[in-house]
């Protein structure tokens, strides 16, 4: 399996993998892709709301400080600033833990495939965000692809250059600070779309706190659920 795990790595260009001996193909892995689970402990850092808050706030004023007169966005854009929003409540501060897939943050965002991808790339140029792409066994016995692409691990950081934005941290322009709740509000409405057992893990985190919340909301969910069967069969008897 190794032999094929590493076949599939040293796949063609941009690290995907072609057709295999005899011609069958092999599951697309992208190249330095990191086995699920070996790689991310040491890389993720622990975090805590004040950093977090100062990683976000960085990211504006630098989009605000290269934004080009007449253009609309900065070197990041604003797809890419709704992306970091999310991130941010995301991210696990006890352990750095961050990794939603793409389709996921997709969906949260109702953003195409490509105006994600971009913002990703977007903030990792500007250092922002960096991450590893992983991949993890399908489970395949015999025939079949024996690996497949994961959700990347991400890691919110803070560059040099848009930190020293924050010395001194005059009063926000009245057109950020109506950004800022803009985007707060946007970030309310995502999280009005979340069920109780998601909502949970979010304002939380996905240890045992979060965990026994969100029972506690699927518990909710499916006793008013069955409240509201109840009720319509009452009616239409």
């Amino acid at each position: 399996m190794m032999r094929e795990i590493g076949a599939v790595l040293d796949g063609g260009p941009g690290g995907h993998a072609g057709a295999g001996r005899g011609g069958r193909a092999r599951h697309p892995v992208r190249r330095g892709s990191r086995l699920v689970g070996t790689c991310e402990g040491a890389w993720w850092r622990r975090t805590d709301r004040a950093e977090v808050r100062r990683v976000l706030l960085a990211a504006r004023r630098y989009d605000l400080a290269g934004r080009r007169p007449g253009r609309r966005n900065g070197p990041l854009g604003h797809v890419a600033l709704e992306v970091l929003d999310l991130l941010a409540n995301l991210v696990d501060r006890r352990t750095g833990r961050l990794d939603p897939s793409l389709a996921w943050l997709m969906g949260r965002l109702k953003r195409s495939k490509d105006a994600v991808v971009r913002a990703l790339a977007n903030l990792r140029t500007a250092g922002f965000l960096d991450w590893l792409r992983r991949y993890e066994p399908t489970g395949c016995e015999g025939r079949g692809p024996q690996v497949r692409q994961t959700s990347s691990a991400y890691r919110l950081s803070m560059p040099p250059r848009a930190a020293r934005l924050l010395i001194g941290e005059p009063p926000l322009p009245d057109d950020v600070a109506q950004d800022l709740e803009d985007r707060r509000q946007d970030l309310a409405a995502v999280k009005a779309g979340l069920g109780l057992d998601e909502l949970a893990v979010v304002e939380v985190d996905d240890g045992p706190l979060g965990r026994a919340l969100a029972s506690l909301g699927r518990h909710v969910q499916e006793r008013e659920s069955a409240s509201r069967s109840e009720y319509k069969s009452t009616i239409y008897k």
